[in-house]
């Protein structure tokens, strides 16, 4: 099986910085693809890279520690496995592309409900990035 098929989450996928995640919550376009809210940003770079994601589970909405970390590790599951959408985007020619995945349902929820919201999610960032391009 050759690196194009295999499914990865790698640590250079990760959104880091103070200043590059204020500035994708503030400028990025939005959208809720239940249970998710779905922020991103694209930027034009030089150097075409992998899409840098952040995930957030906030503890106003799942009290428990266990919990938060369970509903990240399916979420983070969902988009390795489904992160092959994005790349189908021109080749997964973008600049940079940022994503936050913030989750907006007040209970937990199972795999197969993480995975349709961030399979609904992905393809709505695809459908915006080839609209934009045009």
């Amino acid at each position: 099986m050759d690196n194009e098929h295999r499914y990865f989450f790698k640590k250079e996928e990760k959104l880091t910085g103070e200043k590059r995640v204020e500035s994708l919550f503030t400028e990025g376009k939005s959208f809720v693809a239940y249970p998710l809210r779905v922020v991103y940003i694209e930027r034009s770079s030089q150097n075409p890279e992998a899409p840098k994601i952040l995930i957030s589970i906030p503890k106003k909405r799942i009290r428990s520690a266990i919990k938060r970390n369970r509903l990240k590790r399916l979420t983070r599951e969902a988009y390795r496995l489904n992160k092959h959408i994005l790349n189908e985007v021109s080749g997964g020619n973008f600049g940079s592309l940022e994503i936050a995945f913030v989750y907006v349902k007040d209970e937990l929820t199972d795999f197969t409900a993480v995975e349709k919201g961030m399979r609904k999610a992905l393809f709505e960032i695809k459908k915006n990035l080839e609209s934009s391009r045009e």
